[in-house]
C-alpha cells in the first residue's frame, strides 16, 4: 500500500458545497458561509468520481426522532472509495440516496458504542452485501472501540458489561446467522464471516486512560488505517461518561477532513484538526433543552458531554482550519442557528442531510 501525498496540511483549499454554494476558506473575519439546500426528492445528490468529498448522510443527534433529520452518519469519498464514520438511523436508505454504492465501500470507523452511532450497522450491511445488490464483496475493515468499559459504580443490568467493536460484529453475526446461511446457500452470496474485519482500536504504548480517572488525556493523534487513498488518524475525545470515544481525521493528496464525534470541547480535539481543510464537529443548543419537560439527569448529561456552538467556533479558530461544518445537532434546526458559533469562527454552516461539501486541491 502507498502513502497518500504529502504536503497538504498547510494549504488552504477552495471549499465547495454540492448545488453550486460556494465556502471559501478566506480571512478571519470573512462573511457568513452559505449553505445550499439539501437534496430532496427530486434526486439524489452527485458525489464527482474525483476528488475528496464530505456527505453529510445524517445530522440529528439520538437516540431521539425529533424531526425529519436523519441519525448522525457520515461519508468521506476519495476518488470514488467510500470511508463511512457512524451508522445511526437511516444511513441505510442515506446512502443510496447520496448515490454511493457499497461496493466502493472500504471502511466503516465507529467513534464510540452509543447506539445512535451504532444501531443501523446491521441494516447496512446485511442490505448491502453481495454482487446483486452492488454491495460488499471484499474484506471489509469495521474499526471502533475496543473493550467499552461502564463506569465505577455502573449498575449491570444486561451482561456482559463490557462491549468492543469485535463483540458487535459477532452478536450481528450471530443474531442474523439464519439469514446468512440461508442466503450464503439459496442466493450465492459470499459468506459475510469472511468480509467483516471487525478491528479495536489500541491506545498507543504511554497512554494511560480510563473511564474514571483519565477518560481523554491530551495525546498525540495516531494512526489506524492506510490505505492507498488515505490514511487515518484518532485522538480520545471527551464524551463522559462514555469510555473510549474517538475523532477521526482523514489525510489524502487532496486535503484532510476532520470529524469530531461526541465530545466536549477539547485540546484533544484541536490537535487533531490542526490546519485541516474541513472539520465537522459535533453542536448543540442546550437552550432548547432547558426549555423542554426533560429529566434532570438527561439535560445534565447533555451539558456534561456534548459542544455548544461558540465550543465549537473555539475549536475551529484554534486549530486554524478552513472551514467548520456542524452536524450531530441537538436543539439547531437551520443555519441561521449557527450564528453563535459564527460569531466566533466566521466560516460556519450547518450541515444538512445530503449535503456533499467538496475539498478542492
Amino acid at each position: 500500500m502507498t502513502s497518500p501525498t504529502d504536503g497538504r496540511l498547510s494549504r488552504r483549499s477552495l471549499f465547495t458545497l454540492t448545488g453550486g454554494a460556494v465556502l471559501a476558506a478566506g480571512v478571519a473575519g470573512a462573511g457568513p458561509v452559505q449553505a445550499a439546500p439539501a437534496p430532496g426528492p427530486a434526486g439524489p445528490a452527485t458525489v464527482p468520481a474525483t476528488g475528496m468529498h464530505v456527505v453529510t448522510l445524517g445530522t440529528a443527534a439520538g437516540p431521539a426522532v425529533r424531526g425529519p433529520r436523519a441519525g448522525i452518519a457520515t461519508a468521506v469519498v476519495v476518488d470514488g472509495d467510500v470511508y463511512l464514520v457512524d451508522c445511526g438511523l437511516g444511513v441505510t436508505r442515506q446512502v443510496k440516496n447520496a448515490g454511493l454504492t457499497m461496493d466502493r465501500l472500504r471502511g466503516i470507523f465507529l467513534t464510540h458504542l452509543h447506539s445512535d452511532h451504532t444501531s443501523e450497522l446491521p441494516a447496512l450491511l446485511l442490505y448491502n452485501w453481495g454482487p446483486a445488490v452492488s454491495g460488499i464483496t471484499q474484506p471489509l475493515p469495521i474499526i471502533g472501540p475496543g473493550q467499552a468499559r461502564l463506569p465505577r459504580g455502573a449498575a449491570v443490568h444486561v451482561q456482559p458489561a463490557t462491549g468492543g467493536t469485535r463483540r458487535l460484529v459477532a452478536d450481528l453475526l450471530s443474531s442474523y446467522a439464519y439469514d446468512v446461511n440461508i442466503r450464503v446457500f439459496d442466493e450465492d452470496r459470499p459468506p459475510l464471516e469472511d468480509l467483516l474485519l471487525a478491528r479495536e482500536i489500541d491506545l498507543p504504548r504511554g497512554v494511560h486512560a480510563d473511564p474514571d480517572r483519565h477518560p481523554c488525556p491530551p495525546m498525540e493523534p495516531f494512526e489506524v488505517y492506510r490505505d492507498e487513498h488515505v490514511r487515518v488518524l484518532a485522538t480520545l475525545v471527551d464524551h463522559p461518561p462514555v469510555f473510549p470515544a474517538f475523532a477521526f481525521r482523514f489525510e489524502s493528496a487532496h486535503g484532510a477532513v476532520v470529524l469530531s464525534g461526541d465530545t466536549t470541547e477539547h485540546p484533544n480535539t484541536v490537535r487533531l484538526a490542526q490546519d485541516a481543510d474541513v472539520l465537522v464537529h459535533e453542536a448543540i443548543d442546550l437552550d432548547y433543552y432547558l426549555a423542554q419537560d426533560l429529566p434532570e439527569a438527561y439535560v445534565q448529561h447533555l451539558a456534561d458531554s456534548h459542544t455548544d456552538l461558540e465550543g465549537a467556533g473555539r475549536v475551529a479558530a484554534q486549530a486554524g482550519v478552513g472551514a467548520l461544518v456542524l452536524s450531530h445537532l441537538g436543539g439547531i434546526f437551520t443555519d441561521a442557528d449557527a450564528d453563535r458559533a459564527r460569531a466566533v469562527f466566521a466560516r460556519t454552516t450547518v450541515a444538512d442531510d445530503g449535503q456533499v461539501f467538496s475539498v478542492a486541491g
